[in-house]
């Protein structure tokens, strides 16, 4: 017998109340009638139904949830937080595994079905932190995807032995090759660049490249990200993450960049930050970018902030981006959900018949109100099965 899940009674995207019933793990009808006989029902309440939360950019490996309070001890610098991180990890003994649990989890109850987190590579932390978030993913797999990406954290060129562990992780089945700030970090853009495309070539990866660098040197380092993608045939495998440098003053020089983004169907992936500048996204998505949201640190040596909640994500990206109208919010969530999707390339994601059963059921009138307040009666549903209900996990989760 297939297994069936009816859903009476809820909106999807907002829109007239529905029943909708899920078979074996996929959207079966959007419109159904009120009975089924032998499926689970679950009542609900006219509650908005939502694509399950896409958590695009976050690090499970290090965040210090419940290990008390730590305060923030980093210098301003990006290479004072790194050092800083080195020497929090030593003291604090962080252990991967049940660290990215508990953040997995948190992100779980608030609705994100799908995390693609960057573990640290590197000479000093080893595989310890990829393998611990292996352990997570796989006792977590049936209520949450969790997609690896190897980050060398600490530079990859300045710090040798890196590119072989980063090899070594890809072998043991990380999924996508991360890079860091070419020109600034490893202070050798086309090494770098050679290195982390090697990589990918080598083995059928995407990539992800953290790009904080700002103003010019940022918008340098992105124009040889382009030219990679063009020249290798990396069209729809690239993903920048925060490209700070599209936030620069000069619009034209922006324009530029993202319509070039744009051509070569390279992704960029926004915190919404309040501190630094910022791709514009409105521009980005205008011009067809995929624009995807992401948490990054949640409470980690690197900021004391984060909740890992990426409703209250979407409401950041809003902010940052002044959008007010309801249209204008929907926007940023869409940015932390279909842009999210379509960055780490998931297929049959959505609230369409065919769609997996990746779900989530929040109270509000509209999805702009849901963005804005941001209520913790949430029900998620992972391929079709209830994995959390008005806010809360089953004891175990599995």
């Amino acid at each position: 017998m297939p297994r069936e899940l009816l859903i009476r009674n809820v909106r999807p995207a907002g829109g007239d109340p529905v029943n909708v019933l899920i078979r074996d793990g996929y959207i079966a009808e959007a419109d159904a009638a009120d009975h089924a006989p032998g499926a689970e029902i679950l009542d609900g309440e006219g509650m908005l139904l939502l694509p399950g939360l896409v958590e695009a950019h976050t690090h499970l490996d290090k965040t210090l949830l419940d290990m008390g309070w730590h305060g923030h001890t980093a210098g301003p610098s990006l290479t004072d937080k790194i050092e800083n991180e080195r020497r929090v990890r030593r003291e604090t003994g962080i252990d991967p595994v049940r660290q990215s649990g508990r953040l997995a989890l948190r992100m779980l109850k608030m609705g994100t079905t799908h995390i693609r987190s960057h573990v640290d590579v590197d000479t000093e932390v080893g595989l310890a932190g990829i393998e611990g978030v292996m352990v997570t993913r796989e006792r977590l797999k049936t209520a949450i995807d969790v997609e690896i990406v190897a980050f060398p954290q600490s530079g990859l060129l300045i710090r040798p032995g890196t590119l072989e562990l980063l090899d070594q992780v890809l072998e043991m089945g990380a999924e996508v090759v991360g890079g860091l700030d070419p020109c600034a970090i490893d202070r050798d853009p086309k090494g770098h660049l050679d290195a982390v495309f090697g990589l990918a070539g080598k083995h059928g990866r995407p990539i992800d490249i953290h790009l904080h660098e700002p103003g010019e040197m940022g918008a340098f380092s992105l124009e040889l990200i382009i030219e990679r993608t063009r020249a290798l045939g990396m069209q729809g495998k690239v993903t920048v993450s925060h490209a700070f440098c599209l936030g620069m003053p000069d619009s034209s020089r922006v324009d530029g960049l993202i319509a070039d983004l744009a051509k070569e169907r390279i992704a960029i992936m926004t915190t919404g930050p309040a501190s630094s500048p910022a791709p514009p996204v409105r521009k980005c998505l205008d011009a067809g970018v995929v624009v995807s949201g992401g948490s990054d640190g949640v409470h980690d040596s690197w900021t004391p902030y984060g909740n890992g909640d990426m409703l209250e994500r979407a409401m950041m990206v809003g902010l940052r981006n002044g959008f007010r109208r309801d249209e204008d919010i929907e926007l940023a969530l869409d940015v932390c959900t279909y842009g999210g999707a379509r960055t780490l390339g998931l297929e049959n994601y959505g609230l369409s018949v065919g769609c997996a059963a990746d779900l989530l059921l929040v109270p509000g009138e509209t999805v702009a109100e849901a963005v804005v307040t941001r209520p913790a009666n949430r029900t998620v549903i992972k391929r079709g099965r209830i994995v959390a209900r008005r806010g809360e996990l089953p004891d175990p989760v599995s």
